[in-house]
């Protein structure tokens, strides 16, 4: 089952080496979206459309280019699939942005924290101190172990390298210019919806997975269904919650960025997250990330003996 394989050693590296340091394709391709732009863009949906079906789509052709040259090589297929996917991945570098941000917090280093918060989300960190820092972490870590990781690995898992390679433009794009401040408010529209299209099933697939890693299911569905619609991410709200519910916390406010501000409604009933909280949020995202993994090799094992023939290659 190359697709499954690929997958396995492709979580493997990515909680072993993280991010590569140098030439990461992810930052080509938002140093090519980022040209793409500068020559597309005006305050208009059509544009912004445009920019986010050349981009993807271009993407997800190269993938699918590299599924059917690779298919008749199991060996191959696995190489190609196992770095596909550690190049979409981005938790172990979630965790180590988590620990730094635990330590800087837990050295009382305001001015490094509130610096090193831009690593992890777009929101204004300026006047942050140090429990809406550690709220903000801990909201960023929810969100992205959907993001970064459960959500690749699923629709990795469904289509294979077309699915990795497609779903990490969409979501980078969406990182890039799905914004509802005044300049992105209709040139990021299409890149955002895409994202939410794209992220409604993993998103709720991330949320189970919270409740059923923390041990506390009922909790982290319950508060996901009183308080997610508060959020309004239709995406973001499940996972963030479900996170509440699973830790015990209140998550939620205000948030600035920059231009404009975003009432992030209030999700969950516990304490307001503080200092120690960010380590133990990101321990759960870890284990929610193999959870997503076994899962997604369950899923590719599925799709793969379904096709004709897909299983007999290896023979």
């Amino acid at each position: 089952m190359s697709r499954a394989v690929g997958i396995l050693l492709g979580f493997a590296a990515d909680r072993v080496l993280g991010d590569p340091r140098q030439f990461h394709p992810v930052a080509g391709f938002g140093r090519t979206a980022s040209r793409l732009e500068d020559l597309l863009y005006a305050d208009s949906r059509s544009k912004g459309a445009a920019h986010t079906a050349v981009l993807v789509g271009v993407t997800a052709a190269t993938g699918l280019a590299l599924e059917r040259l690779t298919k008749r090589s199991p060996i191959l297929h696995t190489i190609v699939t196992a770095a596909a996917t550690w190049t979409v991945l981005g938790a172990r570098s979630l965790d180590r942005e988590a620990e730094t941000m635990a330590g800087l917090l837990e050295e009382k280093d305001i001015p490094g924290a509130r610096g090193r918060l831009s690593h992890l989300c777009a929101r204004d960190a300026t006047n942050l101190e140090a429990d809406e820092l550690a709220r903000a972490t801990v909201e960023s870590i929810a969100e992205n172990t959907s993001d970064a990781c459960v959500a690749p690995l699923l629709w990795g898992g469904a289509f294979g390298i077309p699915g990795l390679l497609g779903y990490r433009a969409a979501n980078t794009l969406d990182a890039m210019v799905g914004y509802k401040s005044p300049k992105y408010l209709n040139f990021g529209w299409a890149s955002a919806r895409l994202d939410d299209l794209l992220n409604l099933l993993p998103a709720r697939v991330c949320a189970v997975l919270t409740g059923l890693a923390a041990g506390r299911p009922n909790e982290a569905i319950d508060t996901w269904k009183r308080d997610a619609a508060k959020h309004p991410s239709p995406n973001a709200g499940p996972v963030e919650a479900a996170f509440a519910g699973a830790l015990g916390l209140t998550l939620g406010g205000t948030n600035s960025y920059g231009s404009y501000q975003e009432d992030r409604g209030t999700l969950g009933e516990g304490p307001a997250p503080t200092v120690a909280d960010v380590r133990r949020t990101a321990a759960l995202a870890r284990r929610v990330g193999v959870a997503a993994a076994g899962l997604a090799i369950v899923l590719a094992v599925l799709v793969e003996t379904a096709v004709p023939g897909r299983g007999k290659r290896w023979g």
